[in-house]
């Protein structure tokens, strides 16, 4: 095909659909250089669906794994495996943008677009700033990260491996990936305290959304008095929920011999704090989780629904939707005419597209779920955990994902996709049309409740 042809496609694709398109073909490229004899280790062979499904999962942040990444993968695979996280934590157009900032070309109009597409920006006219923000501030703290990681690493391994195995846990803590190079996760780390906080925090602020990041630091550094109301949902929720998943985890399996059971109370109290984390979209374990409570799960389930922070490295339909439909929930229950958050009135476009976050993502969810039992023979509240780590870009499993049929493994993948691009993105590349109707119908109201 000519490529003035392809180019005259390009212009009219909506960002939505370039967006997708640009995860695709990275996807892609990523699936065939995982299967090359250098990236595995001697004797193991990959499929191609097994080569796609991690693939997706690394490039989606997700951590959903169908073979044993330390014992399958050489240092070149793992190393394809980092870079994928880092791109699609940061995002494919936002890599892009960095080569071509490096490179030294200017943004053009589509471009800056494109990027407030794929961030959730409010304008595309900061863009390029904010680019080069990001990018300094995901240096420095995955480099602080991969430091402190190092120096508890070299207690076991080698310098150079200790450092490789700071750097990899490092960016995928801050990607929100989950992807680990040990068999076990970070099981045999659980009561090691700088290690759990080291990623903890990683998960935390990469979650928590680059916006809400620069958003502190201006603060700190300008001496503003206040944060812009995003951030200040974020925050709020992010901590919310934090507390809240800790406190819970800690009464609902304080007991349970198969997790918290047989730990010390301080052990309890880590791991509970580490899990209550790592369910807002990370993917790391420091605990079993194939014999969790029923309570526990339902409580995963929520939290993992809920993920992580607009424009951050976590998917789920995000807190501030979350916020933003409560606030509204709450102002009418106190029969208020607008949505009120912190003495500050919203427009109600924003609830409007909350509530079809929302709709779109538990009818997709549902949908999937479905579809699993009725091709899977495991237990509803497996396959429940599992669409929804996958949707919300956790990559925790009740151990059902290497199990899984290729009908089901398939749709993971897809919902992996769906939840890190973001369920309206995808229902918008769908749905997408040029012409936007202009007619108004008669208004009439409609009981509810």
């Amino acid at each position: 095909m000519d490529i003035e042809v392809i180019k005259e496609y390009s212009k009219k694709l909506s960002p939505s659909r370039k967006l997708i398109l640009g995860f695709l073909i990275a996807i892609l490229i990523g699936t065939l250089l995982l299967m090359m004899p250098f990236s595995l280790q001697e004797g193991q062979r990959l499929s191609f669906l097994a080569s796609l499904f991690t693939i997706v999962s690394a490039t989606c942040v997700t951590g959903l794994t169908v073979v044993d990444v330390s014992q399958t993968f050489s240092t070149v695979g793992t190393t394809i495996i980092i870079f994928f996280i880092q791109l699609g934590g940061l995002g494919v157009m936002t890599f892009s943008s960095i080569i071509f900032l490096v490179m030294g070309k200017k943004m053009t109009f589509h471009e800056r677009e494109l990027l407030k597409e794929e961030r959730n920006a409010d304008n595309s006219g900061e863009i390029a700033d904010f680019i080069k923000k990001l990018l300094f501030v995901v240096f420095i703290i995955e480099s602080i990260g991969a430091i402190i990681l190092t120096t508890q690493f070299i207690k076991e391994f080698p310098l150079g491996k200790a450092v490789y195995y700071g750097v990899f846990h490092s960016i995928s803590a801050f990607c929100n990936a989950g992807f680990s190079l040990f068999s076990t996760n970070l099981e045999i780390y659980k009561s090691n305290f700088v290690i759990n906080l080291t990623i903890g925090y990683l998960i935390t602020l990469g979650g928590i959304g680059f916006a809400v990041i620069t958003s502190v630091v201006t603060v700190v550094r300008k001496g503003i008095d206040r944060f812009n109301l995003t951030s200040k949902v974020a925050i709020i929720m992010s901590l919310i929920l934090t507390v809240g998943g800790m406190i819970l985890f800690f009464l609902l399996e304080y007991s349970n011999p198969e997790t918290l059971g047989n730990l010390n109370f301080f052990q309890k109290i880590l791991a509970s704090y580490f899990q209550s984390v790592t369910l807002r979209t990370a993917g790391f374990n420091t605990i079993p989780l194939g014999n969790l409570r029923d309570a526990t799960i339902f409580v995963s389930c929520i939290w993992m629904f809920i993920g992580a922070s607009p424009g951050s490295t976590g998917g789920g339909i995000k807190t501030t939707t979350f916020g933003v439909i409560m606030f509204y929930v709450i102002g009418i229950a106190k029969k208020k005419t607008n949505i009120e958050i912190f003495n500050r009135r919203l427009d109600w476009e924003i609830l409007n597209r909350a509530l079809a976050i929302l709709v779109i993502a538990i009818t997709y969810i549902s949908f999937v779920i479905v579809c699993l039992l009725i091709v899977e023979d495991f237990p509803m509240e497996q396959v429940v955990f599992e669409v929804i780590s996958a949707f919300g870009t956790v990559g925790l499993t009740l151990g059902i994902t290497p199990d899984l049929s290729v009908v089901s493994k398939l749709l993971i993948i897809i919902t992996m996709l769906v939840g890190r691009l973001g369920p309206l993105t995808f229902a918008l590349a769908i749905g997408e049309t040029k012409k936007k109707a202009v007619s108004k119908y008669p208004k009439e109201n409609i009981l509810v409740g």
